[in-house]
């Protein structure tokens, strides 16, 4: 059978006699590929994004679902987006195999279950067609993704997919399939390296750009952040000042915490007329 593209050979041996400076180039060799890999793909990343904000826009929700890194990178944005954007958790989620809640165990077990994905779906999150589902795996063949992405598709549910190899099996499952070829890693096998890496770049790529898209962002500031600690409040009201220089720092910090957040502050003072 012949390997997958990501289970070749790395391009460098003898890694054990590498100097420490050695090894740190080449590894950064390595990763300079990946932003180039997703750049090959970004006409299909803009069909994904495209269809996530329809269906969030109608009402409906979005779960990234995965295995060992590239699950615990979705449960990673969904962790930063809500409080990043403000935006209500129920529609931003993530599925993990082996339970959310078992994040810093390595399950690497739970992949080869092909009945919990779907389960947690459709028992736990009672997934419907308004929703979106997005697999995330480096081979494209991980049994936990892709048994989840078949039963998506035989019930009507829209799905996306990523994944480091060419023609893999979980595209042909999906309506969105990204592939995202990043070639073999740098020890052999350990797609946690370049595949991830391209992976966590995407997340990161496809949540900010809906948050923008979902007016979560106005000029290039987060106007919608939770105010989760000091310095959270402390941009929102220096944010608040630029863009009302008429207002003191410590009114609009005041003013921010009373309403919680920058946006419904501004919203405030226009309805009581402080703000035109």
């Amino acid at each position: 059978m012949t390997l997958r593209l990501t289970e070749q050979p790395s391009l460098y041996d003898h890694l054990e006699k590498k100097s420490v400076a050695e090894l740190l180039h080449d590894i950064n060799q390595e990763d300079k590929k990946v932003p180039l890999a997703i750049e090959a793909a970004l006409p299909a990343v803009e069909k994904l994004v495209t269809a996530i904000e329809e269906r969030l826009r109608a009402g409906g929700r979005f779960f990234w679902l995965g295995a060992g890194t590239g699950g615990k990178l979705g449960v990673l944005d969904v962790l930063e987006v809500p409080n990043t954007y403000g935006v209500d958790p129920e529609i931003w989620q993530a599925v993990l195999a082996g339970g959310n809640e078992n994040l810093v165990l390595d399950l690497e077990e739970a992949e080869d279950d092909v009945d919990e994905g779907w389960r947690t779906l459709s028992e736990k999150h009672h997934i419907t067609p308004n929703d979106i589902v997005v697999g995330i795996s480096a081979s494209g063949n991980t049994p936990y993704v892709l048994a989840a992405m078949k039963a998506c598709k035989e019930h009507g549910i829209p799905c996306g997919s990523i994944c480091n190899n060419p023609e893999s099996p979980i595209s042909a499952y999906v309506d969105y399939p990204i592939e995202i070829i990043t070639g073999p890693e740098f020890i052999t096998g350990s797609t946690r390296m370049k595949s991830g890496t391209s992976q966590k770049l995407l997340c990161d790529m496809i949540s900010t750009t809906l948050m923008v898209r979902l007016g979560r962002v106005e000029g290039n500031r987060m106007v919608c952040a939770n105010l989760i600690n000091n310095k959270v409040v402390d941009r929102l009201t220096r944010t608040m000042v630029e863009r009302n220089p008429s207002l003191s720092y410590e009114f609009c910090e005041q003013t921010i915490k009373k309403c919680g957040g920058l946006k419904k502050a501004e919203n405030y003072l226009r309805e009581t007329g402080v703000l035109k």
